[in-house]
């Protein structure tokens, strides 16, 4: 489960709504509880506009230290896997398929304008409630936490980091 550089990685548990930071051996180095979701839930896809968390393996592509909620860590999805998915179910053409796919062979960040939408990371609440993230699951397909953890967080996350979504 670990990388193979042994750098540390997020897991984030929908269901329980959790995001772990993992080190080698699986050692939690640190767990926050109470995130948000994307109102529309978690699945295996993101389409642009359903409010849906993606399921799947992501690493962090950028990172936008000047976001309105915060800091956002932004993840590259559509990945190609989900990409794949996605044209089986008819949901993109080839077109679409292939600009994301060559975007990952080619190191780039995939499109962010396609039917699987895109803009997908981590943040912080920013000038919002606290309160907001003790009742609802409120994001657009975002993991939320709150900025006192999203400042925690930091410390561990780097372009690259790698993001389970479960």
């Amino acid at each position: 489960m670990v990388p193979a550089h042994g750098a540390p990685f997020l897991v984030v548990d929908t269901h329980k709504l959790t995001l772990t930071v993992v080190a080698r051996h699986d050692h939690v180095l640190e767990r926050f509880d109470n995130i948000a979701i994307g109102s529309g839930g978690a699945a295996r896809l993101h389409l642009r506009g359903d409010d849906v968390t993606p399921r799947g393996n992501f690493h962090v592509a950028w990172i936008d230290r000047h976001s309105r909620f915060g800091e956002f860590f932004g993840l590259d999805y559509p990945t190609p896997r989900a990409a794949l998915l996605a044209w089986r179910e008819g949901l993109i053409g080839g077109p679409g398929l292939r600009a994301i796919v060559r975007a990952f062979q080619r190191g780039r960040m995939p499109p962010q304008d396609t039917a699987l939408g895109g803009d997908i990371g981590i943040h912080g609440l920013g000038g919002d409630s606290p309160a907001v993230q003790r009742r609802v699951n409120w994001t657009d397909g975002c993991i939320a936490l709150t900025n006192g953890q999203l400042r925690r967080l930091a410390r561990w996350v780097h372009v690259g980091t790698l993001v389970m979504i479960r």
